[in-house]
């Protein structure tokens, strides 16, 4: 017996809103570690930054919603294990949501840069500290596959439900 229990404004809001800015600042990420050192790659570095403390103030917006509002509905009733897989997908995003600005931030200030949204200092430049450097750009650096290949998992999941399944999975996110 299928249960289409429609989500709430804020968790389709929360949820679209963090996807989006996260993928635009992924791909703003990936461009600049591919450019050369020059003017333009410090000020999309810079919007990068500034992007990331947004995506961490909404994220944290979003993981509080999740612990008031709970696991979000299933529909359906899906095997234990392709539910399994779906908690972990969605617990793993959730998670690099926030692990990714926080290692972000501590890369940044480990290197005595300092974190700046869209000019406004938030931490200002100060002193190098190797250790949180290291960690920040470890953290920052090995978990971008892992991510990708959790997003891809997360895509294909959806469109399966929507187009294999065929229980809305997708409709409802888009508030249907």
């Amino acid at each position: 017996m299928k249960s289409y229990q429609p989500l709430t404004r804020q968790t389709i809001l929360l949820h679209w809103v963090t996807g989006l800015l996260f993928i635009g600042t992924f791909i703003a990420g990936y461009i600049v570690a591919g450019m050369e050192r020059s003017p333009e790659k410090f000020e999309l570095l810079a919007y990068h930054k500034s992007f990331g403390v947004i995506i961490l103030v909404v994220a944290s917006i979003r993981l509080l919603w999740r612990i008031k509002e709970g696991n979000l509905p299933t529909i359906g009733e899906p095997p234990a294990w392709q539910e399994k897989i779906a908690h972990a997908v969605h617990g793993i995003l959730l998670l690099a949501t926030i692990a990714m600005p926080i290692s972000g931030i501590a890369m940044s200030v480990g290197g005595g840069h300092g974190i700046a949204v869209f000019g406004f200092d938030l931490i200002a430049k100060g002193e190098k500290i190797e250790t949180l450097q290291q960690i920040g750009s470890a953290i920052h650096g090995t978990s971008v596959n892992i991510i990708i290949a959790v997003f891809a998992l997360h895509v294909l999941g959806a469109i399966k439900h929507q187009v294999i399944d065929k229980d809305g999975t997708i409709s409802r996110m888009l508030g249907r």
